[in-house]
């Protein structure tokens, strides 16, 4: 358990950062700081002494939140920015299949597990997005396109 970054280094929050009852003065949910936002690490430290957490201080919304090391990348870093986010609900806008069998339906809906933004690197040609997104009976990796904000209507 090493730390991946150092005092005084630029980072960038990869999803949005939301109260979890721990923050003076704000109530569990509230938003502290939007996904893509940059900041400079104040501290580093442990919780439970098997992740590392980093104090980040956010100058554009001058505050400093905790982030996990999985939460943050280093803000020279090629940004790719997402439609969706971890735990938003989204719906297939196709039908998906796996092996010839249609597993999930147009309009089913389907919950964020996981963003995986693609450099460009390892054969693909461009950068891309995918989500492995967790639908009734089963989760699966799907491409941006075929998801759609949910209508809960």
């Amino acid at each position: 358990m090493d730390a991946q970054y150092d005092y005084g280094e630029k980072v960038r929050v990869i999803r949005t950062i939301r109260d979890d009852g721990t923050y003076p003065g704000k109530s569990r949910g509230d938003l502290l700081v939007t996904r893509g936002s940059t900041g400079h690490i104040v501290d580093v430290g442990t919780f439970l002494q098997d992740q590392v957490i980093y104090r980040v201080h956010f100058l554009d919304h001058n505050i400093q939140v905790g982030c996990r090391q999985e939460e943050i990348i280093a803000a020279s870093e090629p940004w790719i920015d997402s439609r969706f986010e971890f735990r938003q609900q989204v719906q297939a806008t196709v039908d998906l299949s796996t092996h010839g069998e249609v597993v999930v339906r147009r309009g089913d809906q389907g919950q964020v597990l996981k963003v995986i933004r693609n450099r460009g690197e390892e054969g693909l040609d461009s950068a891309s997005v995918c989500y492995q997104v967790r639908f009734p009976g089963r989760t699966l990796q799907v491409p941006e396109r075929v998801l759609g904000e949910w209508d809960d209507e």
